[in-house]
């Protein structure tokens, strides 16, 4: 399986579509499955900004469409009748295959997540490609309960959008990047999985994102890592 992990830098507007349909554009015929961050349509630290930039289902027909060629897995902040949730998006065969909605919103230090967002109540396993995948958002990872019911689902692949602030600077790297490291480890080998772990990079109001992502096999041996605080979009066999 061709997989393409987009670690990108999303602006706070929606311009985000463009860039990732042109990333799609460029990768759908070397890659069975193309994945972005956290929040990748929508920028992380919207707050107000929910009203006029969360994206309705309609307004992706675009990434439906693509999906034809390339099956699409994005994080996007979308709209909910009045309310606002922070969603894993996974695209195939021309349709919206699968929308997690982010159940564990961090509310503490620099997140503000429940203020603005409502959080969902169950995590699934969906069938594509013959494959079981279960789609995560970033503080959901966290939660000792979610990796029982992970372990249950018993997917394949699980796909992790990430928007994970730079914190915990040490000589040897980051304190939270080994946190990270070691909570996708345990999920894999928990689940007997491979896992995508794709973290955004960039800068918003003093925010800087670190990027990192990887795919970790089911023995929990990390592949595939990109480098910290860079851009990259590269496709790796797994």
């Amino acid at each position: 399986m061709r997989v393409t992990l987009a670690q990108t830098s999303p602006k706070l507007n929606r311009s985000n579509l463009e860039e990732i349909i042109s990333i799609v554009a460029s990768n759908k015929d070397s890659s069975d499955l193309i994945v972005f961050p956290e929040l990748a349509l929508s920028g992380y630290l919207l707050q107000d900004k929910l009203h006029e930039d969360a994206w309705s289902d309609e307004e992706l027909a675009p990434l439906m469409q693509m999906s034809e060629d390339v099956d699409i897995a994005v994080g996007a902040a979308m709209r909910d009748g009045v309310l606002f949730r922070n969603c894993g998006l996974y695209f195939s065969q021309g349709k919206l295959l699968s929308k997690h909605i982010k159940v564990h919103l961090p509310n503490y230090g620099m997140f503000e997540e429940a203020r603005y967002f409502e959080g969902g109540d169950k995590f699934e396993a969906f069938e594509v490609g013959g494959k079981r995948v279960s789609l995560l958002v970033c503080e959901d990872l966290w939660h000792k309960s979610v990796h029982t019911e992970l372990i249950k689902l018993d997917p394949d692949l699980i796909i992790v959008h990430v928007a994970s602030p730079a914190r915990g600077f040490r000589d040897d790297g980051l304190s939270i990047e080994e946190s990270w490291y070691e909570i996708i480890k345990t999920v894999a080998k928990e689940c007997r999985a491979k896992l995508l772990f794709v973290n955004r990079v960039g800068f918003e109001d003093g925010l800087g994102f670190w990027g990192g992502s990887c795919v970790v096999m089911p023995d929990g041996k990390i592949e595939h890592k990109l480098k910290k605080f860079e851009t990259i979009v590269k496709t790796v066999e797994i």
